[in-house]
């Protein structure tokens, strides 16, 4: 849907790494039609690709009889997106910071530093299967009020 400023969309697709592929050009074809930079729509793309395989690998165990949903928000100030899986959830706040000593040669916890690094906002549901991402605008017109 697309009024007055405003594109929301959104979808549910098969739990594949693929599939994010065309969701991706799709969201920031709309997100660059908003006036976002080069630098911010390469930060939402990488933020969106590490949540979309983290709800497949991590939340969904690639399992491809289940779904990925993905809602987004775009108006002249921000990109509001949801990313939610099927899987029993984690608790964000458990993960190791891979910039620890400790952790520098581990993997995990590498996309949430990415999502919080290029992301203004990054919040998770209680259950820990929805990621909720904000990213405003840095252009944006002063008169503007970031929701």
């Amino acid at each position: 849907m697309v009024e007055r400023g405003l594109v929301h969309k959104s979808r549910v697709v098969a739990s594949c790494v693929s599939a994010i592929e065309p969701l991706c050009r799709e969201l920031l074809d709309d997100v660059t039609g908003f006036g976002f930079d080069e630098d911010e729509v390469f930060g939402i793309h990488l933020a969106v690709e590490e949540a979309f395989a983290n709800a497949v690998k991590h939340g969904n165990k690639a399992d491809e009889h289940r779904s990925v949903s993905i809602e987004y928000f775009i108006t002249p100030v921000k990109v509001d997106i949801s990313i939610s899986d099927e899987g029993a959830g984690f608790a964000p706040e458990a993960v190791p910071d891979p910039r620890t000593e400790e952790n520098l040669y581990n993997s995990g916890g590498r996309g949430l530093l990415l999502m919080r690094s290029h992301m203004d906002v990054v919040e998770h549901n209680d259950k820990g299967n929805c990621v909720h991402m904000i990213k405003y605008r840095a252009n944006a017109q002063s008169d503007e009020v970031k929701e």
